[in-house]
């Protein structure tokens, strides 16, 4: 093993790329099943990458925003879709765009993807962006901070309601220095952290549940108003398109937008007729990439028997590749992914 610039698996070099994740480079000397296995695992996580890609850009489409924030912000319960859509800022940009909030007097926009506070590490968001609602004297506008999102698995190691909390509770420490100087605290805005769960299981089904703040009075009855303390909600949206849902809900809209079993022609046809989306071209193209992109990865994924793993035989060899990407410092679901493995196993080599 080398662990200079490059790991080399057998004929195989895996490099770090600029921007995360691995290059692929390999000489021909012998081209043996393991090795076309794993480049079958590389290519394969190419092609998720860019469907996570057109994920993210289909979920920060201004239509699709303005359909998410009108039932889940209570604050947007009053308007229409077409009223929020003008209120949402103009530029809406995803996770490969980063700024230093915390760094310098600079206002929040929805290029601000990443969050980078000094002694907390970086985080990254899939959408984050703005949005004003004139207050009802119209002298005035409320601001809120929004995060979006996309959760393909909804078992992890952790559970998704808190990685929430700590993500909406980032966006209000990020506010130091951007949204109010020193201890001008009453000028935090509130932020909303919502997390689309794609696959929930039956159990949970299709479902949405706001985590937020509130008040309890324990002894005597306090003045404050709910705008000093209403300042962070979690809202978890599940989704099973397994399972039924009331036709035109948010739910049976985000199953039908985030099918990867429905045909793109017919996906496009459903949001037009059933939700009366405009279908501008750009945002059609981006929708039917997306699910060639999720047949293609299906396709590959029963072809190479991923479902199954590499087979008993072959475990010797998986084990000794993650002792190996380990050793790396690569991570658990990067290794997953390259390998087809499961995460419990990534996780046993990793305590040996």
């Amino acid at each position: 093993m080398n662990f200079g610039h490059f790991l080399k698996v057998r004929d195989y070099y895996l490099y770090p790329a600029p921007k995360g994740g691995v290059l692929l480079s390999h000489s021909m000397k012998e081209n043996t099943g393991f090795n076309e296995e794993l480049v079958n695992n590389l290519e394969e996580a190419g092609s998720r990458a860019q469907y996570d890609e057109h994920v993210k850009r289909i979920i920060g489409n201004r239509s699709v925003l303005a359909r998410i924030l009108k039932e889940t912000v209570r604050e947007f319960e009053e308007y229409d879709c077409d009223t929020i859509m003008k209120w949402i800022e103009p530029e809406i940009q995803l996770s490969s765009v980063a700024v230093r909030p915390g760094l310098g007097n600079r206002r929040i926009t929805g290029t601000d993807t990443e969050d980078k506070v000094p002694g907390e590490g970086v985080l990254y968001y899939d959408v984050r962006f703005r949005v004003y609602i004139p207050e009802k004297n119209d002298k005035a506008r409320l601001k809120l901070l929004i995060n979006i999102e996309a959760q393909k698995k909804f078992y992890q190691k952790y559970h998704i309601v808190t990685r929430g909390i700590f993500y909406g509770a980032r966006m209000i420490s990020a506010q130091l220095g951007t949204e109010f100087e020193n201890s001008d605290y009453n000028k935090i805005k509130k932020v909303y952290s919502i997390w689309i769960c794609l696959n929930a299981p039956k159990k949970v089904g299709n479902t949405m549940t706001e985590y937020s703040m509130r008040k309890r009075n324990i002894i005597g009855k306090s003045r404050d108003g709910r705008k000093t303390y209403d300042k962070l909600s979690v809202i978890i949206i599940c989704l099973n398109d397994n399972q039924s849902t009331k036709e035109g809900s948010l739910h049976d809209f985000l199953n039908v937008l985030l099918s990867e079993k429905i045909k793109p022609q017919e996906k496009i046809n459903l949001l037009i007729k059933r939700f009366g989306m405009k279908m501008e071209k750009e945002f059609r193209n981006e929708v039917a990439q997306m699910c060639n992109l999720s047949e293609a990865i299906e396709e590959k994924a029963i072809k190479r028997g991923i479902r199954k793993g590499f087979g008993q035989g072959n475990m010797a060899k998986t084990r000794e590749v993650v002792r190996n990407m380990i050793q790396y410092g690569m991570k658990d679901e990067d290794i997953c992914c390259l390998v087809g493995c499961s995460r419990e196993m990534v996780q046993r080599i990793r305590n040996q």
